[in-house]
């Protein structure tokens, strides 16, 4: 997938050294409830195993051909924090600290919410964040996720307890932003 600036695409497992770079973080990391890579062989074990899945991208700069964050569409069946039904998926997503606040995380989640909606057939999308990820909150209200609960004391993959906060998009409501926008 492609968007102005960004190539959404499989991890390779050349990318372990650019994943190293922004995922060894640890204001990345643990904000997204996830412990910092600890080195590249880490990163690369992510690689070949988190990031394996289907429906999991990098997010490459075109500008550089650098990877410089993750985002990706999770099931019922797989890894995720909603609670969520068949033709349901949630949206994740992290990018390193030198990019935010550049509006590319929202950039990749239209062409994600695209390949939900148009290609997948969904009728709902998730998205989430932990409590004081202002960031996050940021990218679910900017692409039009509506907020719809709150879950507290849940215990993330750090194994700490946190707040977590959903919001979801239905397929009409998809369809009434992309009208909008027409």
């Amino acid at each position: 997938m492609e968007t102005d600036r960004l190539i959404l695409r499989p991890w390779r497992e050349s990318d372990a050294e650019s994943l190293y770079k922004y995922a060894s973080d640890p204001d990345i990391g643990s904000i997204a409830g996830w412990p910092s890579h600890t080195d590249v062989d880490n990163s690369l074990e992510i690689i070949r195993t988190v990031f394996a899945a289907p429906e999991v991208y990098a997010l490459v700069l075109k500008d550089t051909n650098e990877p410089i964050g993750s985002c990706g569409i999770m099931f019922s069946d797989t890894l995720h924090s909603a609670e969520m039904k068949q033709c349901e998926a949630e949206i994740g997503y992290w990018i390193g600290k030198p990019y935010w606040g550049r509006g590319l995380v929202p950039e990749a989640v239209k062409a994600l919410l695209l390949r939900c909606f148009n290609d997948l057939k969904l009728a709902v999308v998730w998205c989430g964040h932990y409590d004081g990820n202002h960031k996050s909150k940021r990218v679910c209200e900017k692409s039009g996720f509506k907020y719809h609960h709150t879950n507290p004391d849940v215990i993330s993959p750090l194994g700490d307890r946190r707040t977590e906060h959903f919001y979801r998009m239905t397929k009409d409501d998809f369809d009434a932003i992309e009208q909008k926008l027409q």
